[in-house]
């Protein structure tokens, strides 16, 4: 029966860290910087923790893959394969360096024949190598919100000092445009929902309309206004113009 171990004070499962944070980073560098400034100024570090943002996998690409290279990593590998069971048979052997010197052979030889079949298979849609790794954009330090002052106060002396709603963290107040008092055309004071409509209710000083149904200014219909029908099936009447 195996037992995993955790150090203490790290979570047996994966959480979230918690904490306020007193600093960031560019680099992982700098932020272990930072944490061996703090150690060395006999801050509780066990309080500190690294959070690295914004992961991304990286991939670099160091060389061209070919034959030659593939079959010389594989005999390279198959080599010490076989120096270690070289040195296992020499034990049981009068004679220190025979059974040496053919299992590094024999080891080197079936190292470049599974390397060369290997990559054969793969019908070269692979032939470059690489290395992976995961980097992360910036490095935030979070503290217990007890010390977090304390800490911010030590990381003074060499930079990367984030307060409390500056940097990480602070409100960003909502950008210009429409439903937000005095931004975006007919949204402001003493306006209505666009521009170009005037109106009662819409603000301040503007006269009602003069007339019903009619715009600011516009004159009634000659005649007067139009009287609406007394009954259903009846048009509307308009009174004779004077003088008539």
């Amino acid at each position: 029966m195996t037992m995993n171990r955790t150090p203490a004070g790290v979570p047996r499962v994966p959480t979230l860290p918690t904490g306020e944070l007193v600093a960031a980073y560019g680099t992982y560098l700098e932020a272990q910087r930072a944490v061996d400034h703090l150690a060395d100024k006999e801050f509780p570090v066990q309080n500190v923790t690294i959070v690295g943002t914004d992961l991304r996998m990286v991939e670099r690409v160091t060389g061209r893959l070919t034959y030659g290279r593939v079959a010389l990593a594989g005999g390279l590998s198959g080599a010490w394969f076989g120096l270690f069971v070289g040195l296992l048979l020499s034990i049981f052997s009068t004679e220190a360096l025979f059974p040496i010197l053919p299992a590094m052979a024999i080891g080197a030889a079936f190292g470049i024949l599974f390397s060369v079949i290997s990559y054969a298979l793969t019908g070269g849609k692979r032939d470059f190598t690489s290395a992976s790794q995961i980097v992360a954009t910036s490095y935030a330090l979070l503290c217990a919100p007890d010390l977090a002052h304390r800490a911010r106060g030590l990381l003074a002396e060499i930079g990367g000092v984030r307060t409390p709603g500056s940097g990480h963290g602070s409100v960003v107040p909502p950008a210009a445009g429409p439903g937000y008092p005095g931004t975006g055309p007919g949204y402001g004071p003493g306006q209505g929902p666009g521009p170009g409509y005037p109106g009662p209710g819409y603000g301040p000083g503007t006269p009602p309309p003069s007339g019903p149904g009619y715009g600011p200014g516009t004159p009634p219909p000659p005649g007067g206004p139009v009287t609406p029908p007394s009954g259903p099936g009846e048009p509307p009447t308009t009174p004779p113009p004077p003088g008539a």
